[in-house]
């Protein structure tokens, strides 16, 4: 037997001996061979959320990117890298290494409770929570982490913690910076968000604050996105946010005024989602007293101080130049929230719900880091798909009439706006016609007298009119969906659209104005109560139409069509072809329908303006402004100072918007120097100078001319379109009963279509 001694002081056991020269002149060696390091992300936060090369000019503090836009050109991203690397380093791999379990425990990471708790998800962790300050309240960057548990007062204080100290809103793209300020003469951390904003310290102000920012969501948002039952979400928030008060106790019991206002929308012209004015008594049993999800609180307030008038955010909007930090504070911590929820992952009502709600709140801006990608709209839909909602035997199963209700509203509103998403940013639509068999609406049996409380329940003819709309905003998202699946494919940006598939696309449109425009679209006779709702869903619902045109003129521009792009890759003149005529006949088509479609849409951004509707609307007109005015500028049309106008004052609410405005007004500017930015279409649009009446579009056959809604009529034209671009304040204040109406007659904008417009229509 061998000696146990000898063996383990043989060579072949023992490992190398990394102190030998020869060894270490083998790994130097070794070294040179092996490839470059990778070079690290050294961009600043800005660049690096925008995702566009960091241009750093030497001997400037700022970068190139940084200098146009005016940005701050900070590195809090990186700073946090490098220290989290060095922590970990330090960490992991203590200096000495030693047998002895008892000093491989001492210098390893301790594992109490405490840390092995998980933090919040963000690129890099979060310090650990401190104990806030005799002096100084806790900021963003110290708040623990909030779960699905958190108390609705703790929320509260996670959400309206002062931001850590910061050049701007307190955030690094997106995420909070964690500086920290925490002397005791040092200004108070609430400094960024105005001179009021250090009442948030207090408990009481801040439950009232709250309040009334879910206010401001329910008579505004909740007006264009019913999701949410009013009468329930207060009286759970309150109940939850009152001290001393156990769970089990019984609510207050809901007022008659509340169970009146207990509708999917505080306007008669938005359809019913199947709830009664007992809704609130009618849920499962004990949700009641269920806390309300905290990502779901955290979303409506978000929305609410987007348009509240509240003191404090009108100091925060002066002291920042009429931009609101704090709101985006709150809009970035509610998308943060709902991430570190699984809202997007975790199939539930309430995640679709909060999902749908998170999608139009941020900005409008595909390009911006934070902006609207489709994400959470996508969530919302794989979320309906998992839970089985485009099924109708799992839609007739569900009992609760206000459960039911908000997932058929769910529904159609991600169908609807995936369907217009698609085709207005140019991707392919996530849902076919067949992936659902539910139904619209149902129209059930007219409750007898007993069930009414206090108000009339709608009526199954009111019903079919809101089955009509949903109908008609079916059929144009079935035909926005067959267009996105045709033209964003990289066969017909390389080859063109094939002719015959514009004679298509021509054909369903033309159809689908003949049987629903009329009934949908902006009336020309509106009664004395028609208000802010129904004016902005008539005109969206009339502006989804007429921009279906403008985006299929935009696709002919870039793409051409293929059997003019054939002969052209052979040598031979685009004219040439034997359907020359026909050609130039459709784009000729496509190119005033476009113009009239944009015109259109700039009266009716004009009218919303002036009576200053799109400073309250939750981004519904937003990308028809967009479109329009593009159009109207690359034409050299004066009429686009209206979706300008339009623009500027939706920047209260979306900042982006301001940016886009004067992206418009460049170039109107550059077109009105005959710079016309137009590639397949230039020989068959007019040039600056050239006014098409307003509210009189293409000639036909006959020689009639053809309303926007496509019906003949005989009239004369209509004064210039320069004419149209003040409004007359005395005819405006002469009909103050109606002000909608007298801005669309003092616009003279052709309507031609009679009253009845009802319900939603989707983020677009």
């Amino acid at each position: 037997m061998s000696n146990p001694a000898q063996h383990t002081d043989s060579p072949s056991s023992q490992g190398f001996n990394f102190s030998s020269p020869s060894v270490q002149n083998q790994i130097h060696e070794l070294a040179k061979t092996l490839p470059p390091p990778r070079k690290q992300n050294t961009a600043c936060d800005a660049c690096r959320s925008r995702k566009v090369k960091c241009n750093q000019l030497p001997g400037q503090d700022k970068c190139q990117h940084c200098q146009a836009k005016n940005y701050p050109c900070t590195h809090y991203v990186q700073q946090a890298t490098s220290e989290k690397k060095r922590a970990t380093t330090q960490t992991k791999r203590p200096r000495t290494i030693s047998t002895n379990s008892t000093a491989f425990s001492a210098a390893g990471p301790s594992r109490t409770p405490e840390s092995m708790t998980p933090s919040r998800s963000h690129p890099y962790p979060l310090p650990s929570p401190l104990q806030p300050s005799t002096s100084q309240p806790a900021t963003f960057s110290q708040i623990p982490r909030v779960t699905t548990q958190t108390p609705t007062k703790d929320l509260l204080v996670y959400i309206f913690s002062p931001p850590d100290p910061s050049d701007g809103s307190g955030f690094t793209n997106g995420y909070p910076r964690y500086n920290n300020r925490s002397s005791p003469g040092a200004p108070s951390p609430y400094t960024e968000w105005g001179e009021l904003a250090s009442q948030l310290e207090g408990e009481a102000f801040r439950a009232d604050f709250a309040l009334d920012l879910v206010e401001v969501f329910f008579q505004i948002v909740h007006t264009r996105l019913p999701l949410l039952n009013p009468a329930q979400f207060r009286s759970r928030l309150t109940e939850h946010l009152r001290s001393n008060v156990p769970l089990s106790s019984t609510p207050a019991p809901v007022s008659p005024f509340d169970m009146k206002q207990d509708r999917r929308s505080g306007s008669p012209h938005t359809p019913s989602m199947g709830n009664s004015p007992k809704s609130a008594m009618l849920m499962s049993p004990g949700i009641e007293h269920k806390p309300l999800h905290n990502a779901l609180v955290a979303t409506v307030i978000a929305w609410g101080a987007k348009f509240s008038e509240h003191p404090l955010l009108l100091a925060d909007r002066k002291r920042n130049g009429g931009q609101s930090f704090m709101a985006k504070a709150l809009i970035n911590r509610a998308r943060e929230l709902a991430e570190d929820l699984k809202v997007h992952r975790v199939p539930s009502a309430d995640h679709v719900v909060i999902a749908l709600l998170i999608e139009p709140m941020q900005s409008q801006n595909p390009e911006e880091g934070n902006g609207f990608h489709g994400f959470w709209l996508t969530s919302a839909i794989r979320l309906l798909l998992d839970l089985g909602i485009n099924h109708k035997s799992v839609m007739s199963n569900i009992e609760d009439p206000e459960a039911r209700g908000t997932m058929i509203f769910a529904w159609w509103m991600a169908c609807l706006s995936d369907a217009y998403r698609s085709v207005y940013y140019r991707r392919k639509p996530i849902l076919d016609d067949d992936d659902y068999d539910i139904d619209f609406y149902v129209v059930g049996p007219t409750p007898p007298p007993s069930e009414v409380i206090n108000e009339q329940q709608p009526s199954p003819r009111e019903q079919l009119e809101f089955l009509g709309y949903y109908r008609a905003a079916h059929a144009l998202a079935r035909i926005s969906r067959q267009m996105a699946r045709q033209l964003w494919r990289p066969a017909t940006e390389s080859d063109g659209i094939p002719l015959e598939l514009l004679y298509t696309f021509n054909t369903l449109l033309s159809e689908w104005r003949d049987e629903h425009l009329r009934n949908v679209g902006v009336p020309s006779n509106f009664q004395q109560d028609w208000d802010f709702v129904s004016a902005v869903t008539a005109c969206a619902s009339d502006a989804t139409y007429h921009i279906m045109w403008i985006i299929l003129f935009n696709a002919l521009d870039d793409f051409g069509i293929r059997e003019v792009n054939d002969l052209v890759r052979t040598g031979s003149p685009g004219n040439a072809s034997p359907n020359h005529m026909q050609i130039e006949a459709i784009k000729k088509k496509f190119s005033e329908e476009a113009l009239h479609g944009a015109l259109r849409i700039a009266g009716l951004a004009g009218v919303l303006t002036t009576n200053g509707y799109l400073r309250l609307d939750s981004a519904v007109m937003h990308v028809s402004c967009i479109q329009a005015g593009t159009l109207l500028a690359r034409l050299g049309r004066p009429e686009v100072q209206n979706c300008i106008n339009g623009l500027e004052q939706y920047s209260y609410a979306y900042e982006e918007c301001a940016e886009q405005a004067a992206e418009i007004r460049r170039l109107y500017q550059q077109a009105s120097a005959g710079q016309l930015d137009l590639g397949h279409m230039a020989s068959v649009v007019p040039r600056p100078g050239q006014y098409v009446a307003e509210g009189t579009a293409m000639m036909d056959s006959g020689g009639m001319s053809v309303n926007g809604h496509g019906h003949q009529q005989q009239q004369s034209q209509p004064p210039p379109p320069q004419q149209h671009q003040q409004m007359d304040v005395q005819s405006h204040l002469q009909q103050q009963h109606s002000p909608f109406l007298a801005g669309m007659q003092t616009m003279g904008v052709d309507l031609g279509v009679e009253r009845r417009m009802y319900g939603h229509n989707g983020y677009a």
